[in-house]
């Protein structure tokens, strides 16, 4: 996807602050925080959204959310969210996963 702003990011072509890499994946601080810690986290391999998600790659994306929280010291708590779709928010068409931190994020805001 030559046009995919986070395909141009994995590929290098486009600069991030990296959290981690791997084979499959990589994650990097989001550059409009919602919270005081904002980790994007994308498949390397173009997938438009969660639709086109398979087995093997949520396998491997979990596993590396799973490093990331531990190396960022998210045990008080974090969320992960996926925007899929126009109706659900989604405005960069390649998966992503915000994994946020580092406040309150529950009910009521705070």
């Amino acid at each position: 996807m030559s046009e995919c702003l986070f395909c141009k990011i994995a590929a290098g072509q486009i600069p991030a602050k990296l959290v981690h890499e791997d084979e499959h994946t990589l994650a990097f601080r989001d550059i409009n925080p919602q919270a005081p810690q904002h980790i994007l986290l994308i498949p390397k391999k173009h997938l438009e959204n969660m639709l086109g998600l398979d087995d093997a790659t949520a396998a491997h994306m979990l596993a590396a959310m799973r490093k990331i929280a531990e190396a960022e010291n998210f045990g008080r708590g974090f969320r992960v969210v996926a925007n899929t779709g126009e109706l659900g928010g989604q405005t960069v068409y390649h998966l992503h996963w915000h994994l946020l931190s580092g406040r309150h994020l529950g009910w009521p805001p705070g």
